[in-house]
């Protein structure tokens, strides 16, 4: 009877065999660029260069008929003396603090009722439908109707036997007015965000706060406020960029006017660069804008931590 013998194993560890010598490790590197291409294109031609020309632009005296002349500072000394810049930066001031305010409050109620009553794709939809109207058609429509004779709103007012009111013709209404306005088309798409941030709450932290006894408002201020505090974030710095630069509404509607009551930045630049023709100056306008949005941006961001979350 034969014996079998022991398998005999070797001490050392064991070494996966060595891949062929000519086969090497496949280099995507070229593939990638190829795809980083059209976006890198489209951002050096239409956001790198503009602003960099811009920027030169700023610290020269050019009308489009004659050659730039170089002036250095001067557009900047006189952006500083400016009481019609001044006087644009206070309304648009006013404007981002009424827009914001309204919009972010609107966007966070509609966005819990989203989350704690129905999460219906249709209800989404009709949330989001105002932002697929533009700015321009938005605001003629409201334009007609808040005409201060022919308006169906102030039509409405008169009904109700009260005064009709000049909300696009009055130094005191306009700013507010056409803040509504934009908070009418933005506030939803403002909502799906907040309601995006929304859904990275664990519902179990709801289930727990409900076992303990604690009511929806309490929820509210010590769960939903707190775990939503990163996309606060990011939804404030979108929108305060964006308020900053309002210009359509505006352009449409009031031209600037009650006596400047509603020329906000945007406008004044649009105003020197193409109806005065004073391209250097409006470049540093923008230069100057570009900065107090920075800024701005800088400090939320720190003030909001919106780089860390509660989440983790």
């Amino acid at each position: 009877m034969a014996i079998s013998q022991p398998v005999q194993r070797p001490s050392g560890p064991v070494t996966a065999p060595a891949p062929p010598r000519g086969r090497r490790r496949k280099d995507d590197t070229a593939l990638a660029l190829l795809f980083i291409a059209p976006a890198f294109l489209g951002f050096a031609v239409f956001l790198a260069w503009p602003t960099l020309r811009g920027i030169w632009l700023s610290f020269t005296e050019f009308n489009l008929l004659t050659p730039a002349r170089f002036v250095g500072a001067d557009n900047y000394l006189r952006m500083v003396q400016d009481p019609v810049f001044w006087n644009a930066m206070v309304v648009t001031l006013q404007y981002v603090v009424i827009n914001i305010g309204l919009q972010t409050v609107l966007a966070l109620l509609i966005a819990v009722l989203m989350q704690r009553l129905t999460q219906s794709s249709l209800v989404r939809g009709l949330v989001l439908t105002p932002y697929l109207v533009s700015n321009v058609v938005a605001a003629l429509v409201f334009f007609w109707i808040l005409d201060t004779q022919l308006g169906v709103g102030n039509q409405i007012i008169a009904g109700l036997g009260l005064e009709r009111i000049p909300f696009l013709a009055d130094e005191a209404w306009v700013i507010p007015t056409i803040a509504v306005i934009n908070v009418w088309r933005h506030v939803g798409y403002t909502a799906l965000l907040i309601f995006a941030g929304l859904q990275a709450i664990p519902p179990t932290m709801y289930e727990a706060a409900k076992v303990d006894g604690a009511s929806e408002i309490k929820m509210f201020f010590r769960i939903t406020l707190p775990l939503l505090r990163p996309i606060m974030a990011l939804v404030l710095i979108m929108t305060i960029i964006g308020s900053f630069q309002v210009f359509d509404t505006v352009a449409v509607t009031t031209q600037g006017g009650p006596v400047n009551a509603s020329r906000v930045l945007q406008y004044y630049i649009y105003d020197m660069a193409f109806g005065r023709f004073q391209f250097g100056y409006a470049s540093a306008l923008s230069v100057g804008l570009l900065v107090v949005l920075m800024v701005v941006t800088v400090i939320q961001y720190r003030l909001t931590r919106a780089g860390s979350s509660d989440l983790a």
